[in-house]
């Protein structure tokens, strides 16, 4: 499966907004207006570093409940947001590496 170039840049968009930084606008006209600091590198930093946090609350709500201090519902709310933000993070990097290859393979 390939990824258009139309593809990425909604994706790019909808990450953006999902941040929150987007808006309505365009990502293109967003970067500009905020100077360039929303580049792709930002925006992966932003959601590893979330990621990670995701799974720091998880385990220490684990802990909680396992010194039993902790309410069950706590430690299935807090992996199941775990679980997502990893999701998110491994199909993100799924997609750059696809999306890599692919121009790999382009002839110059």
């Amino acid at each position: 499966m390939a990824i258009g170039a139309l593809d990425a840049v909604a994706a790019y968009g909808r990450s953006l907004k999902n941040l929150g930084a987007g808006g309505g606008d365009s990502p293109v006209a967003t970067e500009r207006a905020n100077g360039g600091s929303n580049s792709f590198g930002s925006m992966i930093e932003t959601m590893v570093s979330d990621a990670a946090g995701s799974l720091r609350i998880a385990e220490a709500e684990s802990a909680r409940q396992v010194a039993g201090k902790g309410d069950m519902i706590d430690v299935v709310t807090a992996i199941g947001a775990a679980e997502t933000a990893l999701d998110t993070v491994v199909a993100v990097r799924d997609r750059v590496v696809s999306a890599y290859s692919e121009i790999m393979r382009m002839q110059i």
